[in-house]
């Protein structure tokens, strides 16, 4: 049985968003662990839809999903302006 996704912020937070997010950021999954406050073994289940992430981790995760956004956003304004 596939896990529920859980949402935040209208984000929905399923397996498949948490391993895009967590390549987007360039992090493995300790390292997303340690920044969550969560074992690796949570992202690990996460990401293969064992089970979706509870509320308080939906709110972390959406709050490195806006950084990770708006890091890309500055990244292409460097780009641009530079050309």
């Amino acid at each position: 049985m596939a896990a529920k996704r859980r949402t935040d912020n209208n984000l929905v937070w399923d397996a498949a968003r948490v391993k895009a997010l967590r390549d987007e950021l360039g992090l493995t999954q300790q390292q997303l662990a340690d920044r969550l406050g969560v074992r690796q073994q949570t992202i690990s289940e996460w990401e293969q839809g064992v089970y979706p992430p509870r509320r308080s981790s939906c709110m972390l995760l959406t709050m490195y999903a806006k950084e990770a956004r708006l890091a890309v956003k500055s990244q292409k304004r460097k780009v641009i302006s530079n050309e």
